[in-house]
């Protein structure tokens, strides 16, 4: 039997409220595996500055599939959302159904990728003293793709269900168990095989499936899958698949290029010597820190804009993204300053000399100015998102990769002036994406045959 819903109990409405109901926990979700990942290159930059550097190259390669999931997980919010604003919610069951089925084959597909193929990849691009210890590594990482992307599917649904104050339990329960077995596998603590770098990858993978079965246990527990009847079918359904790829594939595809491209930025890093490539890892920490805010308010936007459009609301969308990006940007900016009021106390956590922090310093300002800019602009692009019209944003990333890859080879490789005047690039690129994505949404042109509930 169905259950019965409010009408309208899953539309969301503008206001400052909303908006922060739907993004602080799920700011609180982040900042736990982020936290996580911090504590893991702490634990390696005290193994040694090559497991630190290396961690670098190996994460960024892994993070190309994990985003891939990623883009899926915003195509499935997107979906979500929509039949959420059209008061559809009978449906889920069936939009979980079909995630869960792509995201099992995208996940295994790049498994088997990464074991055929990255051999041949790194080999030819890594450090040779470099490259055993990052293969190695990354044959054990991939195998947490399947837990990484089911637990994606699983915080879609509650953030598009509103029920993001959920997020947490999942996270927490990752995080715990990631930064438990850190100590243990790459230190060999308590009887466990000392593994070192290998040890972080093995702890991740069992992590990744820790969250899984958080994520749905909460579902399962909180009563969710019984009120929307959810995992009861797992049968094919054509039209909603359909919907899925269309809107996915294109986000899937941005998010490749996208990291491929950062990929390529560390490997050219590697080439200028290991504190180089040490600092460089710890600007991803730097990342992670400061955008624990604006991926929340981004994946709001997401949400707020696809529910907003199921609901017919097509006028509220652009005041909506405009209160959003203020939020954004303020709470950035708050991360930055802490950060930048003393630098030299967050490189003396990886334990690492004077040398490292004093290369390191400029580096952080110029990465925190970059940050700033892309508070604002990852807004605006899940604005885009949220519109399903994933093709627009996949060519604004491939304009704004051209302009990021043109300006990196050329400070990197044919006038290379310093590791910040590198890291400028990230400055070069999320302005291009603000001009883009910006003049996309005030152009309305995404109104024409817009609708994510249909």
């Amino acid at each position: 039997m169905e259950t019965d819903f409010k009408k309208n109990e899953l539309s969301v409405q503008i206001g400052n409220k909303q908006i922060l109901s739907i993004a602080l926990p799920i700011t609180l979700a982040i900042l736990i595996p982020q936290l996580n990942l911090l504590i893991n290159s702490i634990f390696l930059g005290h193994l040694s500055r090559e497991a630190l550097g290396n961690a670098g190259v190996t994460g960024v390669f892994y993070l190309i599939f994990a985003v891939a999931g990623h883009g899926l997980n915003s195509a499935m919010q997107s979906v979500f959302s929509g039949y959420a604003g059209n008061d559809k919610p009978e449906l889920f069951k069936i939009v979980l159904a079909q995630g869960i089925r792509i995201s099992l084959q995208l996940a295994f597909f790049f498994m088997l990728f990464t074991w055929i193929f990255a051999p041949l990849i790194l080999k030819s691009v890594a450090d040779p003293l470099s490259y055993p210890q990052e293969m190695s590594f990354l044959s054990i990482r991939i195998s947490g793709l399947p837990f990484l992307f089911l637990f994606q599917m699983g915080n879609a649904f509650l953030i598009s269900s509103l029920n993001s104050r959920l997020l947490i339990i999942g996270f927490v329960c990752e995080a715990l168990i990631n930064i438990l077995f850190d100590y243990l596998l790459i230190f060999g603590k308590f009887g466990f095989p000392q593994m070192g770098f290998n040890g972080a990858a093995l702890a991740s993978v069992i992590a990744e499936c820790s969250g899984m079965i958080a994520v749905f246990c909460v579902i399962h527990f909180s009563g969710l899958k019984k009120k929307f009847s959810l995992l009861s079918t797992f049968a094919f359904n054509k039209e909603i698949s359909k919907k899925v790829i269309r809107i996915a594939f294109p986000l899937i595809l941005q998010f490749i290029i996208s990291l491929t491209t950062w990929l390529v930025f560390f490997l050219l890093i590697e080439t200028r010597g290991p504190v180089e490539k040490a600092i460089s890892n710890t600007m991803r920490n730097v990342f992670g820190l400061a955008g624990i805010f604006i991926w929340a308010f981004a994946g709001t936007c997401n949400n707020m804009v696809a529910n907003l459009i199921g609901q017919g609301k097509q006028d509220w969308v652009i005041p909506t993204v405009k209160r959003i990006s203020l939020w954004s940007l303020g709470a950035c900016v708050l991360i930055v300053i802490l950060l930048n009021i003393q630098p030299l106390f967050f490189f003396s956590l990886f334990g690492q000399d004077q040398t490292f922090m004093e290369i390191g310093v400029p580096v952080i300002r110029m990465v925190s100015l970059g940050m700033i800019f892309m508070s604002v602009s990852n807004v605006w692009l899940n604005a885009v998102t949220g519109t399903g019209k994933t093709k627009i944003s996949l060519g604004i990333e491939i304009i704004t990769i051209s302009l990021y890859l043109i300006y990196t080879l050329y400070f990197m490789k044919y006038n290379y002036i310093s590791l910040a005047m590198a890291w400028s690039n990230e400055f070069v690129y999320w302005t291009s994406i603000l001009f883009l994505t910006s003049g996309y949404i005030f152009s309305k042109r995404w109104q024409k045959n817009t609708n994510n509930s249909e």
